[in-house]
């Protein structure tokens, strides 16, 4: 009997699923021949009325390596547990979900997604019996139990090739620009494009950090005839004194109009200078994925089909120290992957005088 799979892609787009949509369907059809179906905007495609899937083929990984996004579409606000109603009320459609699931025959899902779609796909196996194999998927890279997702280098690339559009301008009119770039809990983004782009400071999420000493790096540089500087914000930075509570900080960030906003604000007064703020946002998710993002993805395909070819259901792929094994989707979400603050790429930035602030 053939097998029948669905697949399908939750939380935010990054460069790359497509990537690991391609691989899949390209493996699990040349190798074992199985039907695929792809389930359109995550989960929500299982339980729309009509059923919101089409199948895959060879012919529909046309022209996929290379395409940003998902052509399957996402969505980050469609959890079945909790999933919203009109009156602003969430509702449990996990009911919906396993009888569109049972209707069209599928064996399992691969759920390709971050830490609370992998989190949602290993709820519908424990509570509602649907076999899942994770994907990781975050340009954040904040997934502890891979050492890269595919998508962060990406958006590392877009990062550093903005600030060093910005150093010209910055140097031009003697500026400190800030750079707010993706990040809101782990700053890896910042701190790799922050190296790459040649910041003077680097603000994260992991780092209180003191306005005196960011405005003394730019007074540094000022007298010795550097009178502008480049200034990398991760999106979840805040000074010292601020929330620890999460949702606390998330709220200070919104009040203060964003990281950018509220460095600005606490170094302006301190230092005599022209300040200027670009906020990246959803630039760095999309466009196509680099080389080594396509790579990752494509492996990352191969090794899901593989973990499905040996009925290996509540597992996700991962890369570690080099190699795409797997991991229990149990294991891969417990923790986050924040930037190691007492790490090697931290005490690059330090020695090559890189201000972080803390």
């Amino acid at each position: 009997m053939t097998r029948r799979i669905g697949i399908l892609t939750g939380g935010g787009d990054a460069p790359g699923l497509n990537a690991v949509i391609r691989a899949f369907v390209k493996t699990a059809k040349l190798r074992w021949d199985w039907r695929i179906l792809g389930v359109e905007d995550s989960f929500n495609g299982l339980f729309s009325e009509p059923r919101r899937v089409h199948e895959l083929d060879l012919v529909s990984c046309k022209g996929l390596l290379h395409r940003g996004g998902t052509f399957l579409g996402t969505t980050n606000r469609g959890d079945p547990f909790a999933f919203p109603q009109p009156d602003g009320s969430k509702r449990d459609i996990t009911a919906d979900l396993v009888a569109g699931f049972v209707e069209l025959g599928l064996e399992g899902l691969v759920v390709i997604g971050g830490d609370g779609t992998q989190a949602i796909g290993l709820r519908l196996m424990r509570e509602r019996g649907i076999p899942v194999v994770g994907v990781p998927k975050t340009i954040d890279n904040d997934l502890s139990a891979t050492d890269y997702t595919f998508g962060f280098q990406s958006a590392v690339e877009v990062a550093t090739e903005a600030l060093d559009r910005l150093h010209t301008t910055a140097e031009s009119h003697d500026r400190v620009m800030f750079l707010e770039v993706m990040g809101r809990d782990a700053g890896h983004i910042a701190l790799s494009a922050g190296i790459a782009g040649g910041a003077d400071i680097i603000l994260l999420p992991e780092v209180p950090w003191d306005p005196e000493r960011v405005a003394a790096k730019i007074r540094g540089r000022q007298s010795i005839g550097r009178p502008f500087s480049i200034v990398v914000v991760a999106e979840g930075a805040l000074p010292v004194g601020c929330p620890t509570d999460l949702d606390e900080r998330r709220k200070r960030l919104k009040s203060g109009g964003g990281a950018a906003a509220i460095a600005m604000a606490n170094i302006e007064g301190r230092v005599d200078a022209e300040m200027r703020s670009t906020v990246l946002g959803h630039l760095q998710r999309g466009g196509s994925p680099v080389a080594f993002d396509r790579v990752l993805a494509t492996r990352f395909g191969v090794a899901a089909a593989d973990l499905v070819a040996e009925h290996r259901w509540g597992e996700m792929v991962r890369l570690s120290n080099g190699h795409v094994t797997s991991v229990p989707i149990e294991e891969a979400i417990a923790t986050y992957r924040l930037v190691d603050i007492d790490g090697e790429l931290v005490r690059t930035a330090r020695a090559t005088g890189i201000e972080l602030g803390g």
